[in-house]
């Protein structure tokens, strides 16, 4: 906690004001993750056409994963316990793929036959194998593979 609040330019007393214990620092920054990635399917779809949003809301993904390897014990307490509702993430993160997908299926530039649920367990399987910041260029090489499978072809 004392390297958090250090490295937030704030004294530790302040940093234990508004997150009395470990796990309500680790809630906050787990919550903020998944707004993030929830809202940046929106923004990114705003800014994007569809394929490009949805290659870089993989490195926002990407991102989310390596800020949860650094309090994964927690989190999984958390989750065991009931404190973050596992299942409600999992609904918000798909609902976020989903909503890129329709896009580019409605635009005919991504494949209708693939679901969330797919790009999901890939993308897991990639950062699985090629964790970031470590496996930067394996995961990105990676990351445009799969990209290249859920282009329609035309």
């Amino acid at each position: 906690m004392r390297t958090i609040a250090r490295e937030a330019g704030v004294g530790i007393a302040t940093l234990y004001r508004h997150f009395p214990t470990r796990e309500s620092l680790v809630d906050a920054v787990y919550r903020d993750q998944v707004a993030r990635l929830t809202d940046g399917a929106r923004e990114l779809l705003a800014a994007l056409a569809p394929p490009a949003a949805l290659r870089r809301w993989m490195e926002l993904f990407g991102d989310w994963i390596a800020t949860k390897n650094g309090m994964l014990d927690t989190l999984l307490t958390m989750i065991e316990s009931g404190e973050i509702a596992h299942a409600q993430t999992r609904a918000e993160l798909l609902a976020a793929i989903d909503q890129i997908l329709g896009a580019g299926r409605a635009t005919g530039e991504l494949r209708a036959d693939v679901t969330a649920e797919d790009i999901a367990a890939s993308l897991i399987g990639i950062f699985t194998v090629a964790p970031p910041p470590e496996h930067e260029a394996r995961a990105s090489r990676l990351l445009n593979l799969l990209m290249d499978g859920l282009r329609a072809t035309r």
